[in-house]
């Protein structure tokens, strides 16, 4: 029997070998006999019950981002003072490696282009964390700046306002409801926040023409009403008699040219005011971040082009 053979099949009942990568081990898939006890270790480092650190210790996880200019798949040159084995390195090997750390930093980002991609992907990781949105939107968001980079230059713009622009957009293909003001006050610009939504809104714009309006869906108004809930405290049945009523009125009529967060309002203020919920104009309108008056406009535009009857269930009869 040739040394070939004992590798592939088993030397009792012939059967073929199975490897077990956890135990390091081929065993015979009839007899269950262990024919090798060394094989080569393809699993992680070390075991563990956790997704995340299980995805930390294997060897080759094939995870990309496109939150980073490389893809993540860079080689970092670690901080320390110390070697593989735990021994101190010298001086002149510490500062050898700090200038190649310095010149590993230098070649990532050689060209322009290149540098300013460094650039505004890392304000879109930013501007998310600050604004606690979900990992879906950072990968969304730096699609499409890598899609629009591709079509048309982006030289000579606002890294900060791009970067608001795409997470805008990112948001909206995500089913997430931010507004302007706050993803453009979430990036930490010192100009004037009011330019900054103007060019934020333009560059908006340039996305939708350049990358189509598929890319851009409407948020609807639901998500305005169960967000201003949300952030107000209501009770779950304001926000589904708000959104009822919002459906049974949908007219364009009504909607063009009005603010959603402004609708949405006056929805739940008539849908609290229907309840008998004590809620002040003050409050839905500080949250939904517009004034009072317009609170009052719209729900005086809704209840005049519409009639809302309210029909009470009877009481059940005491036995």
């Amino acid at each position: 029997m040739n040394m070939t053979e004992l590798q592939t099949n088993c030397p009792e009942c012939r059967s073929s070998l199975v490897d077990d990568i956890h135990s390091g081990e081929k065993i015979c898939s009839g007899c269950g006999l262990v024919a090798m006890e060394q094989m080569s270790d393809y699993g992680p480092e070390s075991r563990s019950t956790n997704p995340e650190e299980k995805m930390k210790t294997a060897r080759a996880t094939g995870q990309t981002t496109y939150a980073q200019h490389d893809l993540g798949i860079r080689t970092e040159i670690a901080l320390g003072t110390k070697d593989f084995s735990g021994k101190t390195i010298s001086s002149d090997m510490a500062l050898q490696m700090y200038n190649l750390r310095k010149w590993q930093t230098r070649i990532r980002v050689a060209s322009p282009r290149e540098r300013r991609l460094a650039n505004i992907l890392s304000k879109i990781g930013e501007t998310c964390q600050s604004l606690a949105l979900s990992r879906n939107v950072v990968e969304t968001a730096s699609i499409i700046y890598r899609n629009f980079d591709g079509q048309t230059e982006a030289k000579g713009k606002s890294v900060a306002c791009m970067s608001a622009a795409t997470i805008y957009m990112a948001c909206k293909q995500c089913d997430v409801v931010r507004s302007l003001d706050e993803i453009c006050s979430a990036t930490g610009s010192t100009k004037d926040e009011k330019m900054n939504v103007k060019l934020t809104a333009k560059y908006y714009r340039m996305l939708v023409m350049e990358l189509g309006s598929k890319t851009a869906p409407v948020v609807t108004l639901e998500k305005y009403i169960s967000k201003i809930a949300n952030l107000a405290k209501l009770e779950v049945r304001v926000e589904r008699l708000a959104a009822e009523i919002a459906e049974k009125t949908d007219d364009h009529n009504l909607a063009d040219g009005k603010a959603p967060n402004g609708l949405a309002a006056a929805y739940l203020y008539i849908a609290s005011t229907l309840l008998g919920q004590s809620i002040l104009q003050r409050d839905v309108s500080s949250v939904a971040g517009i004034t009072e008056v317009t609170i009052r406009n719209r729900c005086k535009e809704i209840l005049t082009a519409y009639k809302i009857k309210v029909i009470l269930k009877p009481a059940l009869a005491k036995n």
